[in-house]
């Protein structure tokens, strides 16, 4: 019998968070939740609490067995990239004291991994969302970048798996 997965995909930013959660049994892959963590127009501090808290909860919520972020990317503007850093930070802490282990994913790797192109653009990931989802309706940006980033690491872990019913993830790690 197949054991389900829930997957915590996060997409943090300094201004809205997205997150996403699907749950994943053998090949099955389950559309549970997703949505934004808006952030109030706060001192940045206070946004981070806001992001620890909202994962946190969310963490209670749904109980999900992974998480999985974006890795952070070089970013044209200095100060961004350090408050995305710091959003990311204080995500990934809330993800460690629920003792959920943390997957990291560069934004081309998911690109490829759901639309099949590293350079696609953001509405292309949108629409592959919903596709491979089967939702209609609208999905928030930060949202659907966020249940990317949880279907990425779905794929990974049943790549992951099929290696090792091959026999390949151990002859690989020696």
């Amino acid at each position: 019998m197949a054991v389900t997965r829930r997957i915590l995909g996060t997409d943090p930013g300094s201004r809205v968070t997205g997150y996403g959660i699907i749950d994943v049994t053998g090949q099955e892959v389950r559309y549970v939740d997703s949505g934004c963590i808006r952030l109030a127009d706060e001192a940045m501090p206070l946004r981070l609490m806001m992001i620890h808290q909202g994962i946190s909860e969310l963490i209670r919520m749904y109980r999900p067995q992974e998480f999985a972020i974006e890795a952070i990317f070089v970013h044209k503007n200095p100060n961004s990239a350090l408050k995305l850093g710091q959003a990311r930070g204080v995500a990934i802490c809330a993800a460690v004291l629920a003792q959920l282990p943390v997957a990291e994913y560069a934004a081309k790797s998911i690109k490829q991994a759901v639309v099949g192109k590293g350079g696609a653009e953001k509405a292309q990931v949108q629409h592959m969302v919903k596709m491979l989802l089967n939702r209609s309706g609208v999905i928030q940006s930060d949202a659907a970048d966020a249940l990317a980033v949880a279907l990425t690491h779905a794929h990974h872990l049943q790549t992951q798996k099929r290696q090792q019913q091959a026999g390949l993830l151990a002859a690989w790690e020696t």
